[in-house]
């Protein structure tokens, strides 16, 4: 068993100010890219359908489960990595990666390459968020970490924001412009076009990070071997043990993340194709709504709900990550069972940045609270395991859940407002039960934590 209470050991220096926020700007920005790369596809689906002569369930797979399947399983060793290795150098080889296999994605012929490439797309992504937050933990002291997480997450809604504005203006330049013929493999459609012009300049991010500092690792924990003796390696089979031994703080808290990101996924798929089928519209008047709602109600939702949790923390309640977490995941649930089913695109869009801002806000909250109740050693394992059960749920569950409604269901693609509207009411009440009911026990293994 791991003692926390005679074992935890703090260091009390921590990197400069203005160093610190470098590398978090850095972070964010990597954040950025990954969201950008991983969010085209959901702006070409109705194209994508057409060209290669797929299903709804057959884009949901490429929009989920390719993505995931490799992003969850990868992030684990990789976390593993994260925690022993350089942080620095494992998050610039991924971004390399992914951005490549972005690119890939335009030079795909049918589906088999596309879905492959996906997997590429996946497995480079894998590497930026246990790294990063790990990093950012040894950045910062506990009380003044909330913000700078919530920093860093403000990467997901303006990565997607800007995934939406810059990449349907694109595809609809493209799809006016005379057809792009490349060496080799000739003339290429118009969608793929837009995964070449978005993935490739990634690569600059990947080059910034050689100028980002390792931080001295913190909070580290020293366990006693079988021969009496102490160490601070951490096998996997004591991280599990850790785990399960706080199972029921980490567990409620996976559970109402996973059910977040469900929704999410489930918006973030399918929400230009509901708005083309159900409004009528062109993806260049899509991108500009849906991408100003993430870029006006993300970051404030991600900054806020960081700044909010340390002061509560700081102030007056151990637990108030936890309870932040079940209060937006209400507001989200009601917001989210509504957003389809508004009359024109513009209530639809309005009713849709409470959900943003709620959304955004439970990005910084999970990983925050996540950080703050684990150990060194075992940060970049724990956050790996979280992804793994978040991203397995969300970007599965999500996309083809919605589809599958629609295809089997409903049976009609323009209903696919009531598949989204459905999955988002059942699933997020199941969320909001789920952060309330962890409160307790995450405020029991904080107050571990704390020990000096």
């Amino acid at each position: 068993m791991i003692d926390l209470e005679t074992d935890l050991k703090k260091q009390d220096t921590y990197p400069s100010n203005s160093r610190a926020w470098y590398a978090v700007v850095i972070l964010t920005i990597a954040y950025v890219v990954s969201f950008l790369d991983r969010q085209l596809l959901s702006l070409v689906v109705q194209d994508v359908k057409a060209d290669l002569d797929l299903s709804d369930t057959q884009v949901s797979l490429l929009l989920g489960f390719a993505f995931a399947l490799f992003y969850t399983t990868m992030g684990i060793p990789i976390g593993r990595l994260a925690d022993k290795k350089s942080r620095r150098a494992i998050i610039g080889v991924g971004i390399t990666f992914w951005c490549l296999m972005t690119a890939a994605c335009g030079l795909a012929k049918n589906y088999t390459q596309l879905f492959l490439a996906r997997i590429g797309v996946g497995v480079g992504e894998a590497t930026l968020s246990p790294s990063s937050l790990s990093m950012i933990s040894d950045y910062f002291p506990k009380e003044k970490r909330g913000k700078a997480i919530g920093f860093f997450n403000m990467g997901v809604s303006v990565g997607s924001g800007i995934a939406l504005i810059v990449g349907g203006q694109i595809v609809a330049y493209v799809a006016n412009s005379p057809p792009l013929v490349l060496p080799f493999f000739g003339e290429i459609f118009a969608w793929q076009a837009l995964f070449l012009y978005v993935g490739l300049p990634g690569l600059i991010v990947a080059a910034l990070m050689v100028t980002v500092r390792q931080p001295e690792r913190k909070e580290k924990i020293r366990i006693k071997t079988e021969l009496g003796e102490e160490t601070e390696e951490v096998s996997i089979k004591e991280t599990i043990q850790f785990l399960l031994e706080r199972k029921q703080a980490y567990g409620w808290l996976f559970l109402s993340m996973a059910c977040s990101v469900l929704i999410g996924y489930a918006f973030l798929s399918w929400m230009p194709a509901m708005y083309i089928r159900s409004y009528d519209i062109g993806i260049d008047v899509i991108s500009i709504w849906l991408g100003s709602a993430f870029l006006i109600a993300g970051p404030i939702g991600a900054i806020s709900t960081g700044w909010l949790g340390d002061y509560l923390l700081n102030k007056c309640d151990k637990g108030a990550h936890l309870k932040l977490f079940g209060y937006t995941m209400i507001v989200l649930t009601i917001a989210a069972t509504l957003v389809p089913l508004m009359p024109t695109y513009q209530t639809a869009t309005l009713m849709f940045v409470p959900q943003c801002l709620m959304a955004a806000g439970q990005t910084a909250l999970a990983p925050l609270a996540i950080v703050n109740i684990t150990p060194n050693q075992l940060r970049g394992q724990v956050v790996a395991i979280y992804f793994f059960v978040i991203s397995m749920t969300g970007y599965t569950l999500g996309p083809t859940s919605v589809a599958l409604l629609t295809d089997f269901v409903f049976q009609d693609e323009a209903l696919i407002t009531y598949s989204i509207s459905t999955v988002s009411l059942v699933v997020g009440i199941i969320g909001a039960y789920a952060g309330f009911k962890g409160v307790k026990h995450y405020r029991e293994y904080l107050s571990e934590s704390d020990v000096d």
